[in-house]
Formats: C-alpha cells, sequence, structure tokens
C-alpha cells in the first residue's frame, strides 16, 4: 500500500537544505531569499533574509548557524541579529555553492555545482567535475578531495568516519573515509541504483539514506550497495529530505514543481510534505 505525505507548510518558491533542529525543521528557501524555521504544527518564523539565494545549513559547536550564499559563493556566519563572512569561496568554487554538512568539531564541507546549470539546460555547457569545498571552524578553505559529478545533498555517519555526498549528475551516492581535521580519503562509490539523480539526503540509524531525487517524484531509503529498501511518491518533484520530529522518524520531503527561478517565484507552489517512517535520524546533519 502506496503511504501518502502530508503538507506541514506549503506557500513556499523553492526549499533546499532542511536541517532539524531544537523542535523546528530549518529550511533555505532559495528563490524567496529566506531562511524559515517551520514548528510540527506549521508555524513558521523568517530567521533570515538575504539578497543572495540561501541554501545548505549548518551549525557551529558554539551555535552560530552557517548558510551558505550560493550566487556570491560565501559562507555566511550568523549569529543573533549579526552576519558575518566566514569563508569567501570565490576562487575555490567552480560556480555556484550549494549544500553543506557540519562535522562535530565545525569543519564544513560544501559543494557547488561545477558547471552553469542553466547553461547547459540551454544546450549551452556540458556538465563538468568538482571537488568538495572544505572550511575550517576558523575559516580557512580549500578544496579537498576526488572531483564529483555536481556534489549536492551530504551526511556524515554517527561515528563521525564516513563522508556520503550525492553526486547528481553522476547518479550515484559516494563515500569518503572521513579522518581528523576533515581529511577525506578512501573515494568510493556507496550506492548507484538505476534512474537515481540525488540531490538532498538524510541518513537514518539503520545506516541507510533518504534520498529525494527529482526525476523519479520521489524519496527513495536506499541501502549501502545499491538496494532499494523504500520509496515514498509526491505528486511533483521531491528536492530535498530530513528526519526528524520529536522521535526522529518523521521524514520531511521538500517538492517543487521546477527549480526555475522564476517559474517558482510565480506559482510559489513549492512544499514540505511529510511522512512517517520506521527507522529514526542518525549522524549528521
Amino acid at each position: 500500500m502506496t503511504r501518502r505525505t502530508q503538507i506541514l507548510a506549503d506557500d513556499l518558491c523553492f526549499g533546499e537544505g532542511p536541517r532539524w533542529r531544537d523542535g523546528r525543521l530549518w529550511l533555505s528557501d532559495m528563490h524567496d531569499h529566506k531562511v524559515l524555521a517551520i514548528a510540527p504544527d506549521g508555524t513558521c518564523e523568517v530567521m533570515l533574509e538575504l539578497e543572495d539565494r540561501p541554501s545548505g545549513l549548518g551549525w557551529l559547536p558554539d551555535g552560530d548557524l552557517l548558510v551558505v550564499a550560493m550566487v556570491s559563493r560565501r559562507l555566511l556566519r550568523v549569529r543573533g541579529a549579526e552576519v558575518s563572512v566566514h569563508a569567501d569561496l570565490r576562487d575555490l568554487a567552480d560556480f555556484h555553492c550549494n549544500d553543506l554538512v557540519v562535522a562535530e568539531d565545525g569543519t564544513a564541507f560544501v559543494g557547488n555545482f561545477g558547471f552553469d546549470l542553466d547553461a547547459m539546460l540551454r544546450g549551452e555547457a556540458t556538465p563538468a567535475a568538482t571537488p568538495l569545498i572544505r572550511v575550517s571552524p576558523d575559516g580557512a578553505a580549500e578544496r579537498v578531495g576526488e572531483p564529483l559529478q555536481f556534489p549536492n545533498g551530504m551526511a556524515i555517519t554517527p561515528d563521525g568516519r564516513t563522508l556520503i555526498v550525492g553526486e547528481t549528475q553522476g547518479g550515484r551516492l559516494s563515500a569518503f573515509d572521513l579522518g581528523p581535521g576533515g581529511a577525506l580519503s578512501g573515494f568510493r562509490t556507496w550506492a548507484a541504483p538505476a534512474g537515481l539523480r540525488p540531490d538532498g539526503i538524510s541518513l537514518d540509524a539503520e545506516g541507510a539514506v533518504w534520498v529525494a531525487s527529482p526525476r523519479r517524484g520521489a524519496c527513495v531509503r536506499v541501502a549501502e550497495g545499491g538496494a532499494v529498501l523504500d520509496e515514498i511518491p509526491v505528486e511533483t518533484e521531491a528536492y530535498a529530505c530530513m528526519l526528524g520530529g520529536e522521535d526522529g522518524r518523521t521524514l520531511h520531503i521538500l517538492t517543487a514543481v521546477s527549480h526555475d527561478r522564476d517559474d517558482c517565484r510565480r506559482r510559489r507552489a513549492g512544499r514540505v510534505e511529510t511522512v512517517r517512517v520506521d527507522a529514526p535520524r542518525a549522524g549528521r546533519p
């Protein structure tokens, strides 16, 4: 029997980077230039407004919020009402910055498109691989790891020893061994189910990964090695997901009709949809 999602929030332009923190779902409404926090009853609070497009979210050990500013290619640090530049990534990112994950020690890994996505959709550019950017807790940044095909959603296992990355253009989840100070090694394919184009991901306590796969119109639960364990269909397209709720067993799926900026702003058809699952959230984010 197919499980149906429930609508927690709507009237969004395009939700990205969902994170569960302090009893609420935080997310970036990328094309509305806002960071939001949504309570389990659907109450929505605007936490930050930017002229730029926000994407990935995470927190440093001291509680400061990190926000990816996509177009300006900066990692912002938010403390109360004060917003500062934690790291300038313009010389390191090949195109717009995107998602991120923050390790327990405050080391952040930031992905970027690697190429002009809109130009590719017009037939004017081709996909290009790009490495991750590692940002130390003090803001120092460098390119690390093997080049990836549009690195997108990321997760770190509960033991802090494995970084899993969704490669959207590569159609796979890849993994690195994660060492002290954010050292990456042991690059490998973690899972590559047929037809999967990973966007946002969320890790559960059984070691499986929920993957938002836009062209599939679903959020898919995948085991290491590639077995598809579960699938939650949505009416439009699933772009990101996050396990949360009081017991960690509520899967939040961010959906939209497309990722086109003008279309998203005109239609405001983005949603946060939820469904209950068996295995709770684990690891980071």
